[in-house]
């Protein structure tokens, strides 16, 4: 199993699916690296040369932020975002959805398990009281 950016890349996919394992590498990429390293994308990581692994190994490393130092990237892009105290810095803060999506309805994910808030009572109040109409 060829190790790169300290992930374990499965052996028995396809090189382009194998390669999406690495954060911050999708389908789109992955075909990228193995056109540059010069690999079949259908070619399994299994049967690549240790020189076909130390090709890819490189164009990752040196070409894409992947992984921990994208994860930081991210992270630090979030927190810039809070500290300036602009609208989507905000939305992160309060663990709401951050690009315009409505929040009456869905945003689960986002916001949560629901947290059930008392309703209003049902019974009329003396102030108006609950009288019938007759148009005769």
């Amino acid at each position: 199993m060829p190790r790169i950016e300290g992930v374990d890349v499965p052996e028995d996919k396809r090189g382009e699916i194998a390669l999406t394992e690495i954060y911050g590498v999708g389908r789109s990429r992955a075909n990228e690296v193995l056109e540059k390293a010069d690999i079949g994308e259908s070619k399994r990581p299994r049967e690549w040369t240790e020189n076909e692994t130390k090709r890819v190994r490189r164009i990752i490393e040196e070409d894409y932020t992947v992984e921990g130092q994208l994860r930081t990237e991210v992270q630090m892009n979030i927190k810039r975002l809070k500290d300036i105290g602009c609208y989507r810095g905000k939305r992160h803060r309060e663990g709401l959805p951050v690009n315009g999506q409505r929040t009456r309805t869905n945003a689960r994910t986002r916001k949560g398990k629901r947290k059930t808030v008392a309703g209003r009572s049902q019974s009329t109040s003396p102030s108006q009281p609950n009288t019938q109409y007759s148009y005769g």
